[in-house]
Formats: structure tokens, sequence, C-alpha cells
């Protein structure tokens, strides 16, 4: 008798724990250490010792040993003729003495001042710049996209001329998915394509007319970012360029464009239109400023473990190793330690790494870890490699970019910047699948960020890479700690706050770590070659390099 109820209350024991399993919901699976040393290269890399690592400074110099010294415990090869590091020339340029932009029509002249009424800068390394009564034109978009069937210089000569190009691209505007990407912004609607095609035109001056919603950010932004000291790939990789380029406030725009005789809101309606042609505006624009400028090297650190069956063909893992250094204030010395960007993105590619270098046999492919440098200074380091790759583009599979990881717990789902791209995402999704994770696009596509990190250098020259990120369905956790995450990590970006702090969650980086492994270790060892999708912007460029690696 004793034996059956105790029989009984263990049933109702058991059946009322399973209800309240299942009324709280699964429980988190506890998620592996990646790493026992990946905590302490994050402590090291965003300690005050290594002064918010700015590139040419003392914290540079503790970064690029602590760095090299890793790879070389780790046991990878050096990648540059036995050397870790490749010298990247970085140019620091400073405009001053600028004029006001004059524009002339007829008997009218408009004067609009630097900072308040228009930006303007150079990349080119002369000490003066002029433009003298140059000739506008309204290029609408300022695009030439012949995979969307669209060519705003379409029967204009730009040579000499300065340009008047709208920001973002037609998609954009008209939110239509059959028209470049709709709301998602393409690499056409970025500030630094619109100024390579006007170069391309033989262009003398580019000015892009700003809008705050089409732009993603403000004039403050515009302001603050193009003024002062600039940054530039040196040496001979410092690309032919227009002279003269900048934005324009909107109502500058709209002034001028009222001169010659048009309306801003009627020409956007018309650039609209795959049939429109650049409009010569009658009227000519003339500015000119003063450069000083300095040269010297940075250093991307570069290590590889060499394939077993197939060493000429790479896989790549590239994270940036700099940060925005040590600032003099009136409040005293502040340090930008950096600690999720990127700490965390360099010490995810030292114990990947360790992974990788632990396999017998060695992964297939050989794999390429890639600490770069300035990429706060412009994606310099990246442009420099993209350039001057230690390994052929042509037979790089594809690769990972980490920048910025999430600190702030493990997640249900993982943000793809570039969602949809290339099928590079399809080798993401099986493993994050393995971790009960679900692929989401990222939340802002308009904005373009996947044109805005060290990833996007190797893409243009049409090498697949993925760069995700945990997205904002933290397990256990409800949308009031998801909204709490976001106004931390604003509050904290790009200042002296971005530190290790009690909110820091490790095993939502090992959850990430785990990922990123398992997708360079599937292609690593796989025959597998990522393609871009029909109809991006830079599957042309990988097909012209197919014959390589099917030889």
């Amino acid at each position: 008798m004793r034996s059956s109820i105790r029989k009984f209350v263990y049933l109702l024991l058991f059946v009322s724990t399973t209800i309240l399993i299942h009324a709280c919901g699964p429980k988190t699976e506890e998620i592996p250490l990646f790493s026992e040393h990946y905590q302490g290269y994050v402590e090291t890399l965003s300690s005050d010792a290594f002064g918010g690592r700015a590139p040419n400074t003392p914290g540079a110099e503790k970064t690029k040993d602590f760095i090299e010294s890793n790879f070389r415990d780790i046991g990878l090869k050096p990648a540059n003729n036995g050397s870790y590091r490749q010298a990247v020339p970085l140019v620091q340029i400073t405009g001053h003495n600028f004029s006001d932009l004059v524009v002339k029509g007829g008997e009218t002249t408009l004067s609009f001042t630097y900072l308040d009424d228009m930006m303007v800068g150079s990349t080119l390394l002369k000490d003066q710049i002029t433009l003298d009564d140059s000739e506008l034109v309204f290029a609408g978009y300022g695009i030439v996209a012949p995979e969307y069937g669209w060519n705003d210089y379409d029967g204009i000569d730009a040579e000499g001329k300065t340009v008047i190009v709208l920001v973002n691209d037609p998609g954009y505007m008209l939110e239509d998915e059959a028209l470049f990407t709709g709301r998602a912004m393409t690499y056409y609607g970025r500030w630094t394509y619109k100024y390579e095609e006007a170069a391309r035109q033989g262009a003398s001056g580019v000015l892009i007319v700003h809008e705050t919603e089409p732009a993603s950010y403000g004039w403050d932004v515009v302001r603050n970012s193009w003024s002062g000291t600039q940054y530039e790939v040196g040496g001979d990789n410092n690309l032919p360029a227009v002279p003269v380029q900048g934005w324009l406030q909107y109502e500058s725009a709209r002034s001028i464009l009222t001169l010659a005789g048009h309306s801003l809101e009627e020409l956007k309606q018309q650039a609209l239109n795959p049939d429109f042609k650049a409009i010569p505006l009658g009227i000519t624009a003339s500015v000119s400023f003063e450069l000083t400028y300095f040269q010297s090297d940075s250093y991307n650190i570069v290590g590889y473990i060499e394939g077993n069956q197939y060493p000429d063909e790479t896989v790549i893992y590239m994270a940036h190793w700099d940060h925005l250094g040590t600032v003099e204030t009136p409040q005293g010395t502040k340090i930008y330690n950096g600690a999720i960007d990127n700490s965390t993105g360099t010490a995810a590619i030292m114990v990947i790494a360790e992974r990788f270098a632990q396999m017998d046999p060695p992964p297939a492919r050989s794999v390429v870890f890639v600490a770069v440098t300035a990429e706060e200074s412009g994606l310099i380091g990246s442009a420099y490699y993209s350039q001057n790759p230690l390994f052929p583009l042509s037979t790089t599979a594809g690769g990972i970019n980490i920048d910025g990881l999430n600190v702030y717990g493990p997640t249900h789902d993982v943000s793809v910047i570039g969602y949809g791209v290339s099928n590079m995402q399809d080798i993401l999704e099986r493993h994050a699948a393995d971790q009960n994770r679900t692929l989401i696009p990222e939340r802002y596509p308009e904005y373009g960020y996947f044109y805005r990190s060290d990833h996007f250098n190797l893409v243009r020259m049409g090498v697949p890479m993925i760069y995700a990120n945990s997205g904002t369905d933290f397990i256990e956790r409800d949308e009031a700690y998801a909204r709490m995450v976001k106004q931390d990590s604003d509050n904290r970006y790009h200042t002296p706050d971005d530190v290790i702090h009690d909110l820091w969650d490790w095993s939502g980086l090992d959850q990430n770590l785990w990922l990123f492994y398992h997708v360079g270790k599937e292609l690593a060892n796989s025959r597998i070659w990522p393609e871009w999708n029909e109809g991006t912007e830079f599957k042309a460029i990988r097909d012209e390099t197919r014959h390589i690696r099917t030889e």
C-alpha cells in the first residue's frame, strides 16, 4: 500500500514538474567554453596599457607584438616571406584654408560656406586643390549598373566637369524589390561608389546631395566625419580619384538647381526612371583649398595554416586590431579601449586559429588569419590587403569577418549583414541550425552596413564573405532586455565606455566562436566554391576568375 502511494506521489511530482518545465520553456543548453585563452586575450587587448590601439602609437606596437607572438606560439606560418607583418602605407591628409563654393549662372553668384552648407575634400596628394569655373552636371544617382540596365552617365561627357548626384539608389526611394534591391542599399548607393564612378567618368568634382533618411545619418555626421584629418592607402595604392569630392546640404543643392532653372524635387523624380539622362546645368562651380599630408607605415598581421590537400586554395578569417586611441580632453585623458570594437574580434581569430592548429591532419585548404590595421580610419588595412593579397583572391574560396561580437548573452537568432547575397549563407545556416538558431536579415539593410566593414574590400574583389553577429532574441530574456542591450551598446559605441563591464555574458561570445569556427572548418575541408547570387554587384568579377579555380 505504501509502495503504491509512493509511486502515485512520484507520478504526481513527475507530471507537475514536466508541466512546469514546459510552461517555463526549454532550459538553455550549456554552451561549452571555446577556448580558455579567449577572455584573457580580450582583457589584454582592451587594457589601458594598450592605450586604445590607434595606429602609429605605442599601444599599436604592443598590439602588433601581442598578436604576432600569439600567432607564432599557436604555430601559424608567417605569410609574408618569413614575416607575420605586411606593411600598409598610410597617408594622413588634412585640408586647410577652404574657400566658399562659388556657383555662377548668368549675372547671379551664389556662395556656400564650408562645414555649414557644403563639405569638400580630396584624396590627391597635392598641396593645392582648385576647381575653377567647372561646368555643373546633374547626374541622377551617379550610377552605372549593367546588371540593372542602369546608366546615369549615358550620353554625357563628364570629363573635367563637376557632377551633382543623389544619395543612396533608386530602389530605396521606390521601395521596389524589382529595382536594385528595394529598400536594402546596394553598393551603388554608397558614397564611396559615387566617388569612384565619377573618377571613372573623368569628372573634376562630385557633390552628393545629402538627405538624412536615405543617407542614414544627419548632416552632423557628414560635417564631423569629412572634416579634420582623413586617412587613405598610400604609396602606389593611392588610386586615381576625383580631385574634389564632397557633399551639399539639401537646401544648398536646391538653391544651385533653382539657379539653373530646375526643381530639385522634380529632378529627383526624373532620376528614378532608368531612361534618365544626365542634365548639363549651364552654370559653373569654383572652390579651392590646401592640403598637408604625412605618410607612414602601419601593419597587418598575417599568419596561416597550410592545407594538406589543396594548399593553394584559401579560407580567410579577418578582424581589425585598431581602435581610436587615447585623447586628451579638458576632463583629462580618455582611453578608447575598444573592448567590443574590436578586441572581441581580434581575440576571436586568435582562438579560432588555435583550434585549426590542433587539427590532425590539418584542414584540406589553407586557412589564413588576417588582423588588419586602420579600420577605424577608413578600412585602410583591408583595402591594402585586397590590392596586395598575400594569397591570390582568385583562389580564396571565401571568408569570415569578425567585428564587434555580441557580449550580452546567447541568442536564438543570427543577424546576417548582407542577407541573401551569396551562398556562403547556406553554410552559415547549416551550422546555426546545429545550435538551434535561425538566420535573420539585418534590421536596417537600407543603412548599407554590408559596405562599412573590412570584409567589403574583399567582397568588391569578388570574394564571398560572411559578416554576421547575434540577433536580438536573447535566450531566456525578454524584449525589455533586448531594448536595454541596444541602448547600452549604442551608448558605449566609439566612446571610452567600450570596456568589459558587468553586463558581459561570455557564453554568448562562445556561441558565436563555435559558429564561425564550424563555418570556416566546413569550407576549409570541402570542394565548395561559394558564389554570389544572381543580380549582385560582385558576381561578374567572381565569374571572371572561375576558370582559375577549375583548371
